[in-house]
């Protein structure tokens, strides 16, 4: 008897143990929501649910820039602003995915500016597709080669610097040796009175990439096409007989120099340019052709230095000198400029700098045109 009820009530506490167990609530097991892709390089995370790896990135900066402080500048205008302050901020995305012909990848950079306390919509700066070696989309030029060492830049320099629309084919041969042919939108090279756009830029490249530095050969050929008001054939509709074609080359190259310290490089570049002179710089802003088929043609050069003095001081400084020989009834100019700058990063990914440029235009029937500007930058990026 007493056997039994032992028995009765260990059944009895095994059920009651049981029921409490299954009230109790039960932890799930743990998911990888968001795996780290290593494909790429740092700061990839698998998209959930694809095999897509994306990059998310940002850059907050405000500086401000004191405008031209000479007699014919802006402090001698008392409606021109002596300074100008911007705050800016940037969103990057950057999406890969492994496919049997290379990495299929698509690219947007944007931003949105406050200048004076005038705030703007966000402006699309990048936005491309590459799969393979087919580019397509905005981005900077084939062409461009070096575009400055200043940490600001507050002066042109002299050397194109143009962010447009485009399709490309990049053939890499191996060894750092690689070849691009391009069709580039020409609206963004026009300089001067033209017509609708009726064909693209073509823009070759040829460039070398390896330890000791870079160098790139570029070329273009880019299409005259004054406006109806310009063309020198009256009444002129479609292409005239003052249609013509530019076309501009350019070589530079760049050395690294660690003997100086790591992290150290100067670069040297010169352009050419016959009707196409956004190519060679044309910070003067002087007109491609007079409209009866005279073109204007410029050259340009180029140098500038970066030295990384300590662990987080850089130094550096950019020069240019360019030269147009204007179509008849067009102004010739030559323009001189140069910027220097120092920055310093206390925390990586965050800067701080100043920078300081003089420039000075020289204008047929104008004269002396100087500039001497100032500006300071903070810059995070993450």
């Amino acid at each position: 008897m007493k056997l039994k009820s032992l028995m009765l009530g260990a059944a009895a506490a095994a059920a009651a143990t049981t029921a409490q167990a299954a009230d109790l609530p039960v932890a799930p097991e743990p998911v990888d929501y968001v795996r780290v892709c290593d494909a790429y390089g740092a700061r990839f995370y698998y998209i959930p649910g694809t095999e897509t790896c994306l990059r998310v990135g940002g850059r907050v900066r405000t500086q401000v820039i004191v405008n031209n402080t000479l007699d014919n500048g802006a402090w001698g205008n008392r409606d021109s602003d002596g300074y100008s302050w911007l705050s800016r901020g940037y969103l990057y995305l950057d999406a890969r995915t492994a496919t049997e012909f290379g990495t299929l990848r698509a690219y947007v950079s944007m931003y949105g500016n406050s200048i004076n306390g005038d705030a703007s919509g966000f402006v699309m700066d990048n936005a491309y597709i590459q799969w393979g070696g087919l580019t397509a989309g905005r981005l900077t030029s084939n062409f461009d080669i070096f575009t400055g060492q200043a940490f600001i830049g507050v002066v042109g320099r002299d050397w194109s610097d143009t962010t447009l629309n485009q399709i490309a084919y990049t053939a890499a041969f191996g060894n750092g040796f690689s070849a691009t042919i391009a069709l580039e939108d020409r609206s963004s090279r026009e300089s001067g009175s033209y017509g609708g756009t009726r064909m693209p830029d073509i823009v070759a490249a040829l460039g070398v990439s390896q330890g000791w530095g870079s160098a790139q050969l570029s070329g273009a050929l880019h299409q005259v096409y004054p406006d109806r008001a310009n063309a020198h054939q009256t009444g002129a509709t479609n292409n005239g007989a003052d249609d013509s074609f530019g076309w501009a080359i350019g070589g530079g190259v760049a050395v690294n120099i660690p003997m100086a310290s790591p992290g150290s490089n100067i670069f040297f570049q010169g352009f050419y340019a016959d009707g196409a002179l956004s190519y060679m710089g044309n910070q003067a802003g002087v007109f491609d052709a007079n409209g009866s088929g005279d073109n204007s043609t410029g050259w340009s050069l180029s140098a500038g230095a970066f030295i990384q003095a300590t662990s987080t001081i850089g130094l550096a400084l950019d020069g240019s000198y360019s030269d147009i020989d204007a179509a008849s009834g067009i102004n010739d100019v030559t323009r001189w400029a140069i910027d220097g700058s120092v920055q310093w990063e206390p925390v990586s990914g965050f800067l701080l700098g100043a920078d300081v440029g003089y420039a000075n235009e020289d204008i047929d029937t104008v004269g002396d045109q100087d500039e001497l500007l100032f500006g300071v930058r903070l810059q995070r990026t993450f």
